[in-house]
């Protein structure tokens, strides 16, 4: 039996909405399960470099919220990112932004998190861009 993630969908996009930037860079909530969680982030030129590729700002906010996204399935909703790294693979550019992030391991307090992030076409085709690796911790709140 699959167990019952600690923040559901409808959950997650209310934190959202109540994040003034992830509002004015337009997430969206994908699939949210126990331990795993999608963003998706639809491209627009405001998003973009001066090369008309996404800017690594951009990769770097969708590394960073959809591993905290995914810890919190498991931790809870009150979660902050300790710290990621993430690697640029190449130039991003398409219809918009797949992040998935799944916990690797996990205590009550804390959890290692991975993520892969994928340009998707507008004909649905995908290619992986970047990758990262976080610590996520529980905070009292």
């Amino acid at each position: 039996m699959a167990e019952t993630p600690a923040v559901t969908a409808s959950e997650a996009e209310a934190i959202l909405a109540s994040q003034p930037f992830s509002r004015l860079i337009g997430v969206e909530v994908g699939e949210v399960g126990y331990g795993h969680a999608t963003l998706r982030i639809p491209l627009r030129e405001e998003l973009l470099q001066q090369f008309g590729t996404v800017h690594g700002g951009v990769l770097s906010y969708a590394a960073d919220n959809s591993l905290a996204f995914a810890a919190g399935t498991v931790l809870g909703p009150n979660v902050l990112t300790r710290g990621f790294s993430v690697d640029f693979l190449r130039p991003s550019n398409g219809d918009h932004l797949r992040a998935y992030a799944e916990v690797v391991n996990h205590t009550s307090r804390n959890a290692l998190t991975r993520c892969e992030i994928f340009t998707v076409g507008t004909d649905g085709s995908e290619a992986l861009v970047a990758a990262a690796q976080g610590s996520i911790a529980r905070v009292d709140r």
